[in-house]
């Protein structure tokens, strides 16, 4: 980075702050930049909002508020435009379009809005919208809901199998990151579209780099996975379920020299829609930086990271605050 002052070097630093949000306080790493000439801080805009993002979700955390990518999904589950569903929950007209470009909602929004995912009470809301929206608009609606409801087995099956891979609840212990196996499963597939076959104990090693590093970069992990600090190095919880989760990622197994293990193979392309331009990013920077790092050299270089150096003696799980001490970025 170059001193907008000087025009000379700067240093990269963090430091625990912080800030008082709706009359409570809340602690976050701040990132920012020193002049090396003038001694001077500064920050960007994407650093601003790294922490700006460590305090929401801390917030939505705590009221179990629902996030802005899952407030999408209700209304998208539900076929509504943004200013049907302002009115049948009797927010304002711009609100949950708000809501959706990432306002945090106050807390009694916040619940209602996690209340109207469950279908039955969606149509106690619309029957009681009053004159707000016509008799037609609800008959409308009512069915739309009325479909996703009879959807709902699906939904229920698709839980159960996230359970399995997604074992914590969405928060700070998984980067507050959407817990998605269709996600989770492009980004297997975008690093090894990137990077061709991937050992399976070089692949954990990535997933922690592209998770940590988004959370640094962002204030929110990527793939929805947690961390344990074990012998190898970093790795996901139940990362041996995570690899054999998908039909399109194949492990082979496969022997180079006195090493012996798994190799993953990509069996269909990413979709790149998955992914919005800061994920490609993140993942394009981590998939650059190791796709010719031996599985061995990637081990060693996260034995380096204070994540593991800290947890690997009780293979404890690694806290995502970990991710402003990264050494490979």
């Amino acid at each position: 980075m170059i001193s907008p002052f000087t025009g000379g070097q700067c240093t990269l630093r963090h430091e625990v702050r912080e800030v008082t949000y709706r009359k409570e306080k809340y602690g976050y790493v701040a990132q920012f930049w020193v002049c090396n000439d003038t001694g001077e801080e500064f920050t960007t805009s994407e650093q601003d909002g790294a922490s700006i993002a460590q305090v929401y979700n801390r917030y939505r955390e705590k009221y179990g508020i629902p996030y802005a990518d899952e407030i999408v999904g209700l209304r998208r589950r539900y076929g509504l435009s943004c200013a049907a569903i302002s009115a049948i929950l009797g927010f304002g007209p711009n609100q949950w379009r708000l809501y959706e470009q990432g306002e945090v909602p106050c807390v009694s929004n916040g619940r209602m809005i996690r209340s109207a995912m469950n279908p039955e009470v969606m149509l106690d809301l619309i029957e009681n919208a009053g004159s707000c929206i016509s008799e037609s608009e609800k008959k409308n609606i009512r069915k739309k809901v009325e479909d996703a409801a009879k959807a709902e087995d699906s939904t229920i099956i698709r839980k159960y199998e996230e359970s399995r891979i997604f074992i914590h609840k969405r928060g700070s212990v998984n980067g507050y990151a959407p817990e998605s196996l269709e996600r989770l499963k492009n980004i297997l597939l975008y690093v090894l579209d990137r990077c061709g076959d991937v050992w399976c104990t070089k692949m954990n090693k990535i997933l922690f780099y592209i998770d940590f590093l988004s959370y640094r970069e962002r204030g929110t992990a990527m793939t929805g996975l947690a961390y344990r600090a074990i012998g190898f190095g970093p790795v996901p919880e139940k990362w041996d379920r995570v690899f054999s989760e998908f039909d399109a990622v194949q492990q082979v197994p496969k022997a180079a020299g006195e090493y012996e293990g798994c190799v993953l193979t990509g069996m269909e392309k990413p979709d790149l829609d998955a992914f919005s331009a800061e994920d490609r990013i993140i993942l394009d920077k981590v998939c650059d930086k190791f796709k010719d790092t031996s599985a061995r050299d990637i081990s060693a270089i996260s034995h380096k990271e204070d994540a593991w150096k800290d947890c690997q003696a009780s293979h404890a799980i690694i806290p995502y605050s970990k991710a402003f001490y990264l050494k490979a970025f």
